[in-house]
């Protein structure tokens, strides 16, 4: 179990302890396989994306060597086109119950390694993790539109749907400029990645016709914020304009209108979106909300409340739900790693298009 003493910087008032705080890691790691996979929880599935947030929630706490476990996982299980699949039973690289390929699933991982390099420093590591990056990036390039775009995934027998996902688009943004960030290090320029930023930027920005209405959802509201796509006063006038809509004072932030549903993962996010748009105090008062979620036993949280029935549901501790409250709880803290990655200032751009003149 991690120490109080390492996991300090994950101290925030009526949020966690640091007692908490390392029993909140404790409850990761008993999760994680020897191999280490990281599923939801033990007898559920594992996706690649939240594999990959709960392994950045080790970094955090100093759990180093689970963190590098994890991303192992993923390089030893890649796919020959650069992808994994959606779900593997349990973790079980053999035991796929989704052979979908998910575009922001698969992209997710520059995210997770430019993180694990800033925590660590391992230059080795990030010598054996760039032909991963490299060839899931190029994965997820292969399902970008004319327009900027990226495609939702690829069906089981190859056939890419090329309808966009808002949120799916966001977060792929936000590990497109970790990828360029880890290709800068490495002094391996890649112009294609670059023009492929910018185009996607752009589309999030100025084009939603481009992406599937999925506005009832809270993800769609926040992500391009959290991706990095969306900034400065268009951010803040985005998250007010449908701050009513999403947020239940005092319980957290809905999935889905009107859905009657408050969940851990959502609002710790939106927390992280708050705290890289300046308002650090907004992002406090969510992640105190939400501590009602927290299973005192384990030190996990539940993924959702069902307010109108004054219902924990579904009756699930996910490693994400943790995960997602622990990098958000590190980057209030100042943890220099977290705040880098999410923060984005000094992560590449891309090259804008010459589209809307």
């Amino acid at each position: 179990m991690s120490s109080p003493e390492r996991t300090e910087l994950l101290v925030l008032p009526g949020v966690l302890t640091a007692d908490q705080a390392a029993q909140t890691v404790a409850g990761i790691l008993a999760v994680q396989r020897a191999d280490g996979a990281i599923p939801w929880y033990r007898g559920h599935h594992l996706d690649p994306w939240d594999h990959t947030e709960a392994a950045m929630a080790l970094d955090v706490a100093g759990e180093h060597e689970a963190a590098e476990r994890a991303y192992e996982w993923l390089a030893r299980h890649q796919g020959e086109d650069g992808s994994w699949y959606a779900a593997y039973r349990d973790g079980d690289p053999h035991d796929v119950t989704d052979h979908g390929r998910e575009s922001n699933f698969v992209a997710y991982i520059a995210v997770g390694v430019w993180h694990h390099y800033l925590s660590t420093g391992d230059d080795a590591f990030l010598d054996r993790m760039w032909p991963s990056v490299c060839a899931a990036t190029e994965f997820v390039l292969r399902l970008q539109q004319p327009g900027g775009q990226i495609g939702w995934k690829r069906e089981p027998d190859g056939t890419s749907v090329n309808d966009a996902l808002l949120t799916g688009s966001s977060s792929i943004h936000h590990a497109l400029r970790c990828a360029l960030a880890i290709a800068d290090e490495r002094e391996e320029p890649q112009p294609d990645w670059e023009l492929a930023l910018g185009a996607l930027g752009h589309a999030i920005r100025s084009h939603p016709e481009r992406f599937l209405d999925k506005g009832r959802y809270s993800m769609d509201w926040y992500y391009p914020v959290l991706g990095g796509a969306v900034r400065g006063a268009d951010a803040k006038a985005r998250i007010q304009a449908d701050w009513d809509t999403f947020v239940v004072p005092g319980l957290g932030v809905r999935c889905v209108v009107p859905n009657p549903w408050v969940t851990g993962g959502e609002s710790a996010e939106l927390a992280l979106a708050l705290w890289a748009m300046g308002d650090s105090d907004w992002a406090l008062e969510i992640l105190q909300d939400i501590q009602h979620l927290r299973d005192p036993k384990t030190g996990l949280y539940w993924t959702g409340y069902v307010f109108d029935d004054k219902a924990i549901w579904p009756e699930e501790l996910t490693t994400w739900t943790a995960g997602s409250v622990l990098l958000a709880v590190a980057a209030l803290g100042g943890d220099d790693a977290t705040c880098s990655v999410f923060g984005g200032g000094l992560l590449p751009t891309g090259v804008e298009p010459d589209c809307c003149a």
